[in-house]
């Protein structure tokens, strides 16, 4: 029988906006259904348990229940009688379970995991009668275009990579499934995603994250010559230490015209989100989005004071052709390639739909203060890579 605490089914537990989700659930004493999978060394059950940990709430683990899935198989794969008694115990669902990948390599992987594993959950949502399902999807829907992006189902068949194309698509199954099957639903789009804007923590260091370590590992790599080279390739780059102990390091990062990087902390993401959850409208599309993006001369500025270098120019159109690029451009292009897309965006997202369920609450402008305090917890975990033993 259904119980008078809300279950929740969530997909994506594991992952960076799908941990945040979860622990909001729970610390709002909901019940949580989590499908994942087992790694190799750990099962569902310890990876979540890792997670709430990190949150500090590893005691709420007894609400939890943690169910090995595929969704590529007939009922999630499972025994037909776990399989009913999930569904006894599901009353509205969040599917957050993405392949994020930008690579047209991986198009085949991306396809299969955001559009084909689609099926089984609609399928399941249509048969437990959903009290609503919930979809995390990314305003990027919106795919290559100089309109406003309205809350709307997305029309268009131009998109910057395989990410923005499938989840587009996947929003237009799901809206076409759920009408035709009377299940409410509701699309949150969040945009670029960064750590928490209070305290800067993050289990996740990609998106934002990826461009300023490259710009540091660059960095690490001169620094290393000066000190252990005598500086014989920094030299030929015209790189050094100035007076004032900053490293003057020439990086002229080509755009293709002038623009921004829209970004939100994941604390308003999961503020939103949950708001969002709590009161489900029939249909309701939602823009997640930073009215103030932040420009890429701020984020560059930014990145100087914080890594004490000089030297990064902004450049837009083809002002940087191969030949002319130092060895430090060279690198950093390759780098930054999948990114490139929307470090100089000029899209403009409507948030009329948002705006009316969450009011006045709107992300903060990225400061610097802000800046430093995500990228001073990203070092504290050496970019992820102790992320749970030093946060």
């Amino acid at each position: 029988m259904k119980t008078d605490t809300q279950t929740y089914l969530l997909t994506g537990a594991t992952g960076f906006l799908g941990s945040h989700l979860m622990a909001s659930l729970l610390k709002k004493e909901y019940k949580i259904i989590v499908l994942g999978r087992s790694k190799s060394n750990e099962s569902l059950q310890q990876r979540v348990i890792k997670l709430l940990q990190w949150f500090g709430i590893e005691h709420m683990i007894e609400n939890v229940e943690c169910i090995d899935y595929d969704l590529s198989k007939n009922m999630f794969g499972l025994e037909k009688s776990n399989y009913l008694r999930l569904a006894e115990s599901t009353e509205s669902i969040i599917h957050c379970a993405s392949d994020t990948s930008f690579a047209e390599c991986k198009r085949e992987k991306v396809i299969e995991s955001n559009i084909n594993g689609l099926a089984e959950i609609l399928k399941f949502a249509s048969q437990v009668h959903a009290k609503c399902f919930h979809y995390i999807s990314t305003a990027y829907v919106a795919g290559i275009t100089e309109n406003i992006c309205k809350e709307n189902l997305p029309s268009t068949d131009k998109f910057t990579n395989v990410y923005e194309e499938s989840k587009a698509h996947a929003e237009n199954i799901i809206a076409e499934y759920c009408e035709t099957k009377s299940i409410r639903y509701s699309i949150i789009r969040p945009s670029i995603v960064y750590g928490d804007s209070i305290n800067g923590r993050s289990l996740k260091f990609n998106a934002l994250y990826f461009p300023i370590r490259s710009i540091k590992n660059i960095r690490d790599i001169y620094m290393n010559d000066l000190k252990n080279n005598g500086g014989k390739k920094s030299e030929k780059c015209g790189i050094y230490i100035d007076d004032h102990g900053y490293m003057k390091l020439p990086l002229r990062i080509n755009l293709p015209r002038k623009g921004a990087i829209n970004l939100i902390p994941v604390d308003y993401f999961v503020n939103a989100s949950m708001t969002i959850i709590d009161n489900p409208q029939d249909r309701g599309i939602y823009h997640l989005t930073n009215n103030i993006p932040t420009k890429m001369e701020t984020l560059a500025a930014y990145n100087e004071i914080f890594m004490k270098i000089r030297g990064v120019e902004i450049l837009y159109g083809n002002h940087n052709p191969l030949e002319c690029r130092n060895p430090a451009e060279e690198l950093f292009e390759r780098f930054i390639e999948p990114y490139r897309p929307y470090l100089s965006d000029n899209r403009i997202f409507e948030r009329i739909n948002t705006d009316t369920i969450t009011g006045s609450f709107h992300p903060p402008e990225f400061t610097y203060d802000i800046f430093k305090r995500c990228m001073d917890f990203a070092v504290q975990v050496d970019w992820g890579e102790s992320v749970y033993s030093k946060s």
